[in-house]
């Protein structure tokens, strides 16, 4: 707990603008001792969290490290509490090329991030990678559970946001659709930095994010957490790595029961081993 708390502090500080010396002139503590709670070296004292997450704009669950069970993030919990799938069971197509450009001839580690109801992440099971998913939606955990259970396989599934979780393994593939639209733009280089980190070289990278175009309307579904993206801004991400796709399509969408359309972003890139000197 006390390096989560540590690296909270320091990530909601930054996100909400606030120097060190800012934040501790507004808790009333000096700045070296914001400085210790940020490298671990100390914890604040406990009759501090309540101003120091009405600050940062988060629970105190959260500044600790933890997920709240009982708060609705995602509008489509309530979706997935249906018995029916909501997006389906069928993988999306973007799951088909990681099967053609790193097929699992060796045991390779797989990471879904946000799985939704787990219909990718099984597929990647199924077809013998090593897969581990997350998700915001409870519902959508019990049903990514469900469906490997039906299929006889095996996926480690936990419950996360995108916006707190940070890798500390290694990967081969991180894979994600339909959800880099939650991540905030002032934590996009950390997240992505952290992504490039961990992932084995030779690794991929298979992501798709929705974009802003003036001549579409926005989608009907009222999603308040969502974030702005614009066109080409997923592949600067990238530029050190090889990009081996890279693509934007517009596509007519039903989800919703109100046809509309969507504006997306695909990369797939790949972290190349650094020559030798």
């Amino acid at each position: 707990m006390k390096g989560e708390l540590a690296k909270n502090i320091c990530r909601y500080r930054k996100e909400k603008g606030f120097t060190q010396e800012e934040l501790a002139r507004k808790l009333g503590v000096t700045f070296q001792a914001v400085s210790k709670w940020e490298t671990s070296q100390t914890l604040p004292d406990i009759t501090l969290l309540p101003g120091l997450s009405q600050l940062l704009d988060i629970s105190i669950d959260k500044l600790l490290g933890f997920v709240s069970y009982d708060k609705q993030i995602t509008i489509y919990e309530e979706e997935y509490k249906t018995q029916e799938y909501y997006w389906g069971i069928v993988p999306s197509k973007m799951c088909l090329r990681v099967l053609e450009l790193i097929p699992p001839t060796t045991r390779l580690k797989l990471l879904d991030i946000g799985c939704g109801e787990g219909k990718d992440a099984v597929f990647f099971a199924r077809n013998g990678y090593d897969v581990t998913a997350f998700d915001i939606s409870d519902a959508g955990i019990e049903k990514t559970k469900r469906l490997a259970d039906n299929a006889g396989i095996q996926v480690k599934v936990f419950k996360a946001d995108i916006l707190d979780y940070r890798l500390d393994t290694n990967f081969d593939i991180l894979f994600s659709s339909g959800v880099l639209h939650y991540v905030k733009p002032q934590l996009r280089k950390e997240i992505f930095s952290n992504y490039k980190q961990f992932t084995n070289p030779n690794g991929l990278h298979i992501f798709n994010v929705f974009v802003n175009k003036p001549f579409i309307d926005p989608p009907p579904e009222k999603e308040p957490t969502a974030c702005k993206w614009v066109s080409g801004e997923l592949f600067t991400h990238y530029h050190d790595w090889l990009i081996q796709e890279c693509s934007e399509v517009i596509f007519d969408c039903d989800s919703s029961g109100i046809l509309h359309q969507h504006a997306m972003n695909k990369v797939i890139a790949q972290k190349c081993r650094c020559k030798r000197t």
